[in-house]
């Protein structure tokens, strides 16, 4: 079965409580949870003219999961989760109870306008390769070849 990569966060109520909740719905898309990163406390990502209240920090982590679904099945099924634990539309970048994206899908590449894998902003997200770094350092962007360790190494070495 394909190992999907999924990228967890919450920055409303109990942070801690929310990531729970959706690790344990995975068992329902179905999907087992194979390794769950520790979690990260990261501020949020704001654009420009963000309103000060959405400066909220972030209970981050990353999960990998077995599952048999399609991506496109997966996105639902996460989706549904969101939906399910109290998300609902608002503005991008906004506040959010939960948030759950795909990073990976194995090695598969793909582009839909509903869902492109691997995810096009890993490279860039601190609150994403360094969880990742602690269950699977090695997984390798299918189109850069650049691995996860890697590509924490030179967002930190840019940061610093």
């Amino acid at each position: 079965m394909p190992v999907a990569t999924l990228a967890l966060g919450s920055n409303l109520g109990e942070r801690a409580a929310m990531l729970d909740r959706a690790e344990a719905a995975f068992a329902d898309l179905p999907a087992t949870v194979l390794a769950a990163s520790s979690r990260h406390v990261t501020p949020a990502l704001l654009p420009p003219g963000a309103p000060p209240d959405w400066n909220i920090a972030y209970l981050n982590s990353v999960v990998q999961i077995d599952t048999e679904l399609s991506p496109l099945a997966l996105l639902d099924g996460i989706k549904g989760i969101e939906h399910a634990l109290g998300r609902r539309p608002g503005p991008r970048w906004s506040p959010r109870l939960i948030d759950i994206d795909i990073l990976a899908y194995g090695d598969a590449v793909i582009t839909t306008e509903r869902l492109t894998i691997p995810h096009p902003e890993i490279a860039a997200r601190l609150f994403v390769l360094r969880p990742w770094s602690e269950i699977d350092p090695g997984w390798r962007h299918p189109v850069t070849g650049v691995s996860v360790e890697e590509m924490l190494s030179v967002l930190e070495a840019e940061r610093a």
